[in-house]
């Protein structure tokens, strides 16, 4: 298998957290080509170009000839250094967070990060267009995941045991606060996404799941482009004890899992197969 395949791969069997780094780190891969190609054409506005269409700008006006930029601004890096951080943040904070609730929550607390971002960024600038970057998506699950697991300590090289909350807040006041002249646009789109996290966290504490409203327009989409994934759930008549047993104990391992998904996330966190999965397993016990 080549690289490229592998890549594929991991993208279609991976989790929401690894196709949301995959993203981020495509589109970066994507416009430093774009640069290069620049470079060599001697026309620099190309990359400069196609990034104009991917930032959101501040200008009302501006947003309303491009639409998509809520969205598309939320995947762009202003460098590799910013990329490289910003992805060990998501992967770092996403594990913490997949380990306690289900990873469709992941994406729909990302997404929302970044709008909330980028609202408060529009509502504070009007004037300039500004390259804000993924940070306020990160940020959103960061300050989430804090929010819900206060307590829970991490071992850091040089600093030893940190209480996450902590680490969420540090994290914050350096990237949010600090030097805030300093890409004033990135760190007030911070900001509106830790604000996210916030109302994320403390309705998930609550259980309540504000992102749920998302996640039913994500598995619209998914299904419209996804018609012939649906699991089918058949049955085989086992031909020995040991058949019956195995199918019996794999199914009871499935239920259990389900179980456990409802349990941290709620019936809403489910995928449309596991409920039909728990919806033929109660029909069977009837």
């Amino acid at each position: 298998m080549g690289i490229w395949d592998e890549i594929k791969a991991s993208f279609r069997h991976g989790t929401s957290l690894t196709r949301l780094i995959f993203v981020n780190a495509g589109i970066f891969l994507i416009i430093k080509i774009l640069e290069m190609i620049s470079v060599l054409a001697s026309s620099p506005e190309l990359a400069a170009t196609v990034i104009s269409y991917l930032a959101v700008p501040a200008s009302v006006g501006a947003l309303a000839t491009k639409p998509w930029t809520p969205v598309t601004y939320m995947f762009l890096h202003q460098g590799f250094i910013h990329l490289l951080f910003n992805m060990l943040w998501l992967w770092w904070f996403g594990k913490i967070f997949m380990s306690y609730l289900d990873q469709r929550k992941v994406v729909s607390l990302y997404i929302m990060g970044g709008l909330a971002g980028a609202l408060l960024y529009i509502t504070i600038f009007n004037l300039f267009p500004a390259f804000a970057g993924a940070s306020a998506s990160v940020m959103a699950l960061v300050i989430a995941t804090a929010v819900y697991l206060p307590e829970m300590e991490l071992h850091l090289l040089f600093l030893g045991r940190i209480k996450l909350k902590y680490l969420a807040l540090i994290t914050f006041l350096i990237t949010s606060v600090f030097d805030f002249s300093v890409n004033t646009g990135g760190k007030i789109a911070h900001i509106g996404g830790a604000l996210m996290g916030l109302a994320y966290g403390y309705g998930l504490k609550n259980g309540k799941d504000i992102g749920a409203w998302l996640n039913s327009i994500i598995d619209f989409f998914v299904t419209i482009f996804r018609p012939g994934r649906r699991m089918k759930v058949t049955y085989k008549k086992p031909k020995t004890d040991y058949d019956y047993n195995k199918i019996r104990a794999e199914r009871q391992k499935a239920i259990d899992h389900i179980l456990d998904k409802i349990s941290k996330g709620g019936y809403d966190s489910l995928t449309r197969e596991e409920k039909e999965i728990l919806f033929s397993e109660s029909q069977q016990k009837k």
